[in-house]
């Protein structure tokens, strides 16, 4: 909540990130946080379109709500997406307004700085999911060889 998600959003979002599957129906984030269904509605619409969860079938009429190990990458991945949007918008601005004048200027930085700070974002997310999501071959007596970018990862202690 404290980085801007609405209450029942982030309830939701906990909920889902401390069950072991990751995964549940609507009718199980109702009991377990003990609200409407129509509040849980709400709250997956929003957490879908920011790309936080996603939905799958469970084969019959009913939805799961996931988050899994790719979550984060995605919805990372849809912020530099809406960023690209507000610097389409204000590159446009800039001809409207003219490129000598300051709110010309101005919308010309915002762009700037967006473009600068979404690509970082980009990059950094697709180094991460690369690392992150390597899987650790095993070798013989039981431990784990280091996968394919692990000297990027920091040691465990």
């Amino acid at each position: 909540m404290q980085a801007g998600t609405p209450k029942m959003m982030a309830r939701v979002l906990v909920c889902l990130y401390t069950t072991d599957e990751g995964r549940l129906t609507a009718s199980e984030l109702v009991e377990r946080l003990q609200v409407s269904p129509a509040s849980i509605s709400k709250a997956i619409t929003f957490l879908d379109s920011q790309g936080l969860i996603r939905r799958e079938s469970d084969g019959r009429r009913r939805e799961r709500y996931v988050v899994d190990d790719d979550v984060w990458y995605q919805a990372m991945i849809s912020s530099a997406r809406s960023n690209a949007l507000i610097i389409d918008t204000a590159r446009q601005g800039v001809g409207v307004l003219g490129r000598e004048t300051p709110a010309a200027a101005r919308l010309e930085n915002i762009a700037r700085f967006l473009d600068f700070v979404s690509e970082g974002i980009t990059r950094a997310a697709e180094q991460a999911r690369e690392v992150l999501h390597t899987q650790a071959a095993t070798v013989p007596g039981g431990s784990a060889a280091p996968g394919p970018g692990a000297a990027q990862a920091a040691p465990a202690e």
